[in-house]
């Protein structure tokens, strides 16, 4: 019976983790629709007050009440760095660098969040997480060079995305241990709302930015807050209380193929052969780094004992 619930909480996991990678990849496709008419500032908080309208109502539903105090340097670390700086940072990166350059510097994410949760956290390094990892990131490497445009890159371009890939990891090592007194829910929606409060000084363009832009591109900033901030931000939390923070870090490298994927169908952008390799290197490196728990449970699991015969 508890190893059936262990499992069951497992697939549950793993399936929140799934929802995260395809609602972010998505979010890609998302922001070249909207980054045409609103400023970086202004997306970011547009998406921000999107997510944290959908967040705020579910907790209020929910009445799961304040998170402990515990938590709560962690949601303002986490709201700050990832939900704020990142975003922001993100966003004007991709404005000044071609999106195969922002994909391939932002994907040192990852690796960042494996040294500091090893550091910090004191998450295990396994070897075959670490060849995982180097697996997909050469894979990232593969898709953003196959993607980079010549001349479309800039250092200050390059340094933004730097910057995001930073605050992304610390962010994601700041909420893990807020995670093991507050739920995913309530560590999703305080920390949203403390990025939205961040980003409060853009609120002049995103009002000036709103009432010229195409309700296409409000549409996909709307989408940004519902879908990739409000429900892929708390299935991670979901997943990340439940798993280590390099284990999940490593999740995130299959978003480079599932945005070759999207391009192709969404926009009809058909992926070169370098591109498609690419996007198996990142997928092969995931099923790599993911498969060793399983594995050794399995193994741990101690041999049943005869029973005594009285």
């Amino acid at each position: 019976m508890m190893r059936s619930q262990s499992d069951r909480a497992r697939v549950l996991a793993a399936g929140a983790a799934c929802v995260t990678v395809v609602s972010w990849a998505s979010a890609f496709v998302s922001i070249r629709s909207a980054g045409g008419a609103y400023s970086p500032g202004a997306l970011a908080l547009g998406r921000l007050v999107s997510g944290a309208v959908v967040l705020g109502v579910l907790w209020a539903v929910r009445r799961e009440g304040l998170p402990p105090r515990s938590a709560w340097r962690g949601i303002l670390l986490s709201g700050v760095l990832w939900f704020g700086f990142y975003m922001v940072a993100l966003n004007w990166g991709e404005q000044q660098v071609d999106a195969g350059t922002a994909a391939l510097v932002v994907n040192v994410g990852p690796l960042l969040i494996a040294l500091l949760g090893a550091r910090l956290l004191g998450d295990p390094m396994p070897p075959r997480l670490l060849a995982g990892m180097a697996v997909s990131f050469a894979g990232a490497v593969t898709v953003g060079l196959s993607m980079s445009g010549g001349g479309g890159s800039s250092v200050f371009g390059v340094v933004l995305c730097l910057l995001a890939a930073v605050a992304y990891a610390s962010g994601v090592v700041a909420q893990k241990p807020a995670l093991a007194t507050a739920s995913a829910l309530q560590v999703t929606t305080f920390g949203c709302l403390v990025g939205a409060v961040g980003c409060l000084p853009f609120a002049g363009q995103l009002a000036h930015e709103a009432a010229r832009a195409p309700v296409s591109a409000t549409l996909n900033m709307v989408y940004l807050g519902v879908f990739p901030t409000a429900l892929a931000f708390t299935t991670w939390a979901y997943a990340l209380a439940r798993t280590t923070a390099s284990r999940m870090g490593a999740t995130t490298y299959a978003v480079p193929a599932l945005v070759v994927l999207m391009s192709w169908l969404a926009l009809g952008e058909v992926p070169g052969v370098l591109t498609l390799v690419g996007g198996v290197l990142c997928l092969a490196g995931v099923a790599v780094s993911r498969s060793r728990r399983r594995r050794r449970e399995r193994a741990a699991a101690p041999e049943p004992r005869p029973e005594k015969v009285t």
